[in-house]
């Protein structure tokens, strides 16, 4: 019967072609309800999971896409040392480095675009964290300058979406002052009078929340995103106490008067359009008429009186 294997089955392949290549991931699980979702049903929906409304993790360059309008242009950042510590725990930091950068096709954690958003100009920052957990060392804190710079010279308010484990260990105290440079970043902007607005996505943590991150005019977050410093275990180890439940989640936090919204993903470019022309836009001059004064009602004929006979 080897027949069959040497020879048969080696002439249906050739005659059909042969096997097909079938690519990987072509279904994802949502983490939430853990329903399979076709992953371009999930693209399409900008990373929403369709049967719950779970929001997973969207890359940076898919974030800008979906916020600004046709025609944005990616900004060129400048370069930063790629190993200043040369540091190394398992493997080279600068070995890292370059796998996360050929993997993403980025120099650093941060996309910077300027363009508009609905017809209103804006520049925009969107952290990506599939690039070493969206970490802060000085390639993002010089992301987050030059985006600045760039909104104060275009004249044009500054959004960022973050997304971030926080600062980046393997680079020491140079990622730890990324945390002033960044809040005098921000001051950039405020003082030039133009909007600072922080979009927090899941997840935003560590150095990038106690910097800038928690300095925008407006905070919007995401539904389900986690926002905090520490880890709910570390808190809890520390204060020695059960947290609440839904601790460090956007509706905690807006219930807490940390965020003034928490937007869909779907609705964040119309709710950015609507912030960017309230805050910008200049009303109409209202022009004081006196109210006309209500008419006089005609007087009612006097009756003559009658003359004698």
């Amino acid at each position: 019967m080897n027949w069959i294997s040497d020879w048969a089955l080696p002439k249906i392949k050739g005659l059909l072609g042969g096997p097909r290549e079938v690519p990987e991931n072509l279904w994802h699980k949502c983490p939430a309800c853990e329903q399979m979702i076709f992953h371009r049903d999930l693209e399409r929906n900008l990373m929403v999971c369709t049967n719950c409304g779970h929001h997973m993790r969207l890359s940076a360059q898919a974030r800008i896409k979906a916020t600004m309008d046709d025609g944005w242009s990616r900004i060129e950042l400048p370069k930063s040392p790629a190993d200043p510590l040369r540091f190394r725990d398992q493997r080279r930091y600068s070995e890292r480095l370059k796998d996360a950068q050929a993997k993403n096709a980025m120099d650093d954690a941060v996309v910077v675009a300027q363009g508009s958003i609905e017809g209103r100009k804006a520049v925009v920052a969107a952290f990506e964290f599939s690039f070493m957990g969206g970490s802060m060392g000085a390639g993002v804190g010089e992301a987050i300058v030059t985006a600045a710079k760039l909104a104060v010279l275009q004249d044009a308010p500054l959004i960022v979406f973050t997304a971030s484990g926080g600062a980046r260990m393997q680079e020491g105290t140079i990622s730890l002052m990324q945390m002033p440079r960044t809040v005098i970043a921000t001051r950039l902007v405020k003082e030039a009078g133009l909007p600072f607005i922080v979009c927090l996505c899941d997840p935003t943590t560590g150095g990038v929340t106690a910097s800038f991150a928690m300095l925008g005019d407006i905070q919007i977050a995401e539904p389900g995103a986690l926002i905090g410093f520490a880890g709910a275990r570390v808190i809890e180890q520390t204060v020695r106490e059960k947290l609440p439940e839904g601790f460090q989640r956007a509706e905690y936090l807006l219930e807490h008067g940390i965020l003034d919204m928490v937007v869909k993903r779907h609705d964040m470019r119309a709710t950015l359009a609507r912030l960017i022309s309230l805050l910008r836009e200049k009303l109409p001059p209202v022009v004081d008429t006196p109210e006309p004064l209500p008419a006089l009602p005609a007087p009612e004929p006097v009756a003559e009186a009658p003359k004698p006979a």
